[in-house]
């Protein structure tokens, strides 16, 4: 199936009378998004690594980045192929001894992984159409740094 390479356009929280909730948004360069609800600590962790932020204690995605360069394998790139029942699959894709490894997780984790890894973000074309959006048909957000300083 066609992949779009997509970027992380930021991570926010959508907000409403019934809940707070923290999502990030994925661009394929077009007027269309991806929104992606996702937990708090993805969200900041996601956030910190957009921001080229230097902690003084590794997130779980910096250990698994570091485990990957001390065990000679490379990070290739993130997809993510599929939404069933408004649950993203994701999958990253590594290289060891010269052949590819799959690994599934939640896009979340993922897209924090590649932030950290500097490799491209692909989702299939079918996630796309079916739950990408135009950016001004978002609900209420708030950048995650301006709702974190409130």
């Amino acid at each position: 199936m066609p992949q779009v390479k997509c970027e992380v356009k930021g991570v926010f929280v959508a907000m409403n009378d019934a809940a707070t909730v923290p999502l990030v948004v994925l661009s394929d360069g077009t007027d269309r998004v991806l929104p992606i609800f996702i937990g708090i600590w993805e969200a900041v962790s996601i956030n910190s690594a957009m921001n080229h932020e230097l902690l003084p204690r590794p997130f779980t995605h910096d250990l698994f980045i570091d485990l990957c360069e001390k065990c000679n394998i490379t990070l290739r790139y993130l997809k993510i192929d599929s939404i069933e029942d408004g649950v993203y699959y994701a999958e990253i894709v590594l290289s060891t001894n010269g052949r590819d490894e799959f690994l599934d997780c939640r896009p979340s984790d993922g897209i924090a992984l590649a932030l950290r890894g500097n490799v491209p973000i692909f989702v299939e074309d079918t996630v796309l159409a079916s739950a990408g959006q135009k950016s001004g048909d978002l609900p209420q957000i708030v950048d995650l740094g301006s709702f974190l300083q409130k």
